[in-house]
C-alpha cells in the first residue's frame, strides 16, 4: 500500500507456468486473476472483508472491464499489480489497474466499473450503503469510466460453442466467477489464430450473472477492424458481450 496515503494498493506475482499458454504467455484468465485478487485485497484492508459485506447483505458486481495490454506477461515475469478507488458516478464505482514488471515498465493498463449490490433483492445500492468511508486516490488515473462493450447492429455473428457454468468456476456468490469469461473467450478462437495474433485489448461488459448449470451458447464474429466480438447467451437472457482486439 501506498504509505502516504493509504489510497494506493500494491500486490506483487509471478507467472507460474500453471498461469500460461502453449506460448508461455500469460493467460487472459490470470491477467483477470491477479485483477481480482488485487481488488479483493485493497477492499479488504479497508475493512470490508468478504465476511463483513455478507454480514452487511451486500457484494461487489463487476460490470464492465477495459483492459489495455502493452506486452502480455510472459513465464516467470515477476508482476506488481497497482490499484485504487478512482471515484463514483451516480450508482457506479470505477477502480483503475496498472501492471508494471520487475524494470517498473507497464505491461497493462485496467479501468472497471462496479456497483455495490444488494445480494438477496438483487438491487443495486448507493455509495452512501457501504458501511465503511472510502477515499479515493487521484494521485493517477487510467482514463474516465469505461463504456460498456457493445455489439454494433452490423457485426453478424457464428455459434462458436456451448459452455456449461459447472462447479469448478463458481465464485463465493454461487456465479460463474468473473476470471473465468476470459477463457471462454480466448477458447473461441482457434489455435491456427493464436499463432499469429497478439492480444492487445479486451473489453467485456457483464450483463446477466451466470449460474450453476446454466449453458451459455458462445458467438464471435469474423476479425474486423475493431477486434472479434463475441457474447454469451442463453434463452432470452444475454450474460456478457466482449471484444478482443489484436
Amino acid at each position: 500500500m501506498d504509505k502516504l496515503n493509504n489510497l494506493l494498493w500494491t500486490e506483487q506475482f509471478e507467472v507460474q507456468a500453471s498461469d500460461t499458454d502453449c506460448r508461455s504467455q500469460a493467460k487472459l484468465s490470470f491477467i483477470l486473476e491477479i485483477l481480482q485478487r488485487t481488488a479483493d485485497a485493497a477492499v479488504n484492508a479497508l475493512g470490508l472483508s468478504l465476511e463483513k459485506m455478507l454480514e452487511n447483505g451486500m457484494g461487489w458486481m463487476l460490470i464492465t472491464l477495459d483492459l489495455e495490454i502493452r506486452r502480455m506477461p510472459r513465464l516467470n515475469d515477476q508482476l506488481t499489480v497497482h490499484t485504487w478507488s478512482k471515484g463514483t458516478k451516480g450508482a457506479l464505482w470505477q477502480r483503475d489497474y496498472r501492471i508494471y514488471d520487475k524494470n517498473d515498465i507497464e505491461v497493462a493498463a485496467v479501468r472497471s466499473v462496479w456497483a455495490l449490490v444488494d445480494i438477496e433483492k438483487r438491487k443495486i445500492l448507493r455509495p452512501a450503503a457501504i458501511p465503511v468511508p472510502v477515499n479515493h486516490y487521484s494521485g493517477d488515473s487510467v482514463g474516465i469510466m469505461p463504456d460498456k462493450a457493445t455489439i454494433p447492429d452490423d457485426i453478424s455473428l457464428q455459434e462458436a460453442y456451448p459452455y456449461k457454468v459447472r462447479f469448478s468456476s463458481l465464485d463465493s456468490n454461487l456465479h460463474l466467477n468473473n476470471a473465468r469469461y476470459g477463457e471462454i473467450c480466448c477458447d473461441a478462437l482457434s489455435l491456427e489464430e493464436w499463432g499469429v495474433k497478439e492480444l492487445k485489448r479486451f473489453r467485456i461488459t457483464y450483463v446477466q450473472e451466470a449460474r450453476l448449470g446454466d449453458v451459455l451458447q458462445i458467438q464471435r464474429s469474423a476479425l474486423t477492424n475493431e477486434g472479434i466480438y463475441m457474447q454469451g447467451s442463453g434463452g432470452d437472457k444475454v450474460f456478457f458481450t466482449a471484444c478482443l482486439e489484436f
